[in-house]
């Protein structure tokens, strides 16, 4: 197994044009010491401004522009992000913890990629869409994690991309230490990939988390399931259709849909009234979620 993920990973940075070791943050100043479990909170506040500085108040749409000249910026890139390059996230201690600070650090790296390489359409241009979350990284404790590996690698418990064959990591990496098992598959309404059918961008805090993943599950589920009677059909996100197994396949989807409408949505009702309901995935909408 370790040596046909090395080859995927190799023939996919070549095909997506990344080059070893790249990365967006620079390297701490030096003698600067390693952050401690503070950085979790520095970063959730960082992320905090760069979502004041240029997102709507629904954190649905960014203006990218306004975040490029934002001194909120500046200072994520200049004063947060080289902290992560000597950091060890096996000092958060609690699964709450490690949750928000990993879904914090994908929703800033988003944020950071689309400024850094000037993205104008959608993240998912290039060979196969694959591009963009393979090239846009941090340096993480010595480690090299872009945004599929933590994704798919940590927040995923190493599911691996539903796109492709195999787990993130190999047995023996040992980024699989940071790995959060078992998954929670709420986080998907928490990760925001720049594009107009993602979850809105909140900020997450350890001690809160599950509250706010489950108002974030609520929140997309209310908004993003329609109903069409006629045909007998449920209209659902393809997040449903990709990570349907994180969900206990499509009958643990219908059950986690029906468990986040609230007891009197019309929705609900109609599934409880149904000896059986079909399940449709809408189109996801790639383009990028740009305010202006």
């Amino acid at each position: 197994m370790h040596e046909l993920l090395a080859l995927r990973e190799a023939a996919l940075s070549l095909i997506t044009g990344t080059r070893p070791g790249e990365a967006l943050n620079l390297p701490p100043r030096a003698g600067q010491p390693p952050a401690g479990p503070e950085l979790a909170d520095r970063l959730a506040a960082a992320v905090r401004a760069l979502k004041i500085a240029a997102a709507s108040d629904d954190g649905a749409a960014v203006d990218y522009a306004a975040l490029r000249a934002s001194v909120a910026y500046a200072e994520y890139v200049e004063q947060v992000t080289p902290l992560l390059f000597t950091f060890d996230p096996s000092l958060l201690a609690t699964r709450g913890a490690r949750l928000a600070f990993w879904i914090n650090l994908y929703n800033g790296l988003i944020l950071d990629g689309v400024v850094a390489y000037g993205v104008r359409r959608s993240v998912r241009g290039g060979p196969g869409g694959l591009g963009f979350f393979r090239r846009v990284a941090y340096i993480v404790g010595g480690y090299r994690l872009c945004a599929d590996d933590i994704e798919h690698g940590i927040l995923r418990a190493n599911a691996g991309t539903p796109f492709l064959p195999g787990p993130q990591f190999a047995d023996d990496d040992a980024r699989l230490a940071w790995a959060i098992s078992p998954l929670e598959p709420r986080i998907h309404f928490a990760l925001n990939c720049a594009s107009r059918s993602c979850p809105p961008i909140v900020v997450y805090d350890g001690a809160r988390i599950e509250a706010q993943l489950d108002l974030a599950a609520r929140s997309f589920v209310g908004a993003d399931t329609d109903l069409d009677p006629q045909t007998g059909t449920l209209l659902v996100s393809s997040i449903f259709k990709w990570y349907q197994a994180d969900f206990g396949g499509l009958e643990g989807v219908l059950r986690f849909i029906r468990a986040h409408l609230p007891p009197d949505d019309e929705r609900r009702r109609w599934i409880d009234a149904q000896a059986e309901v079909a399940l449709a995935f809408k189109p996801y909408d790639w383009s990028l979620n740009a305010r202006f």
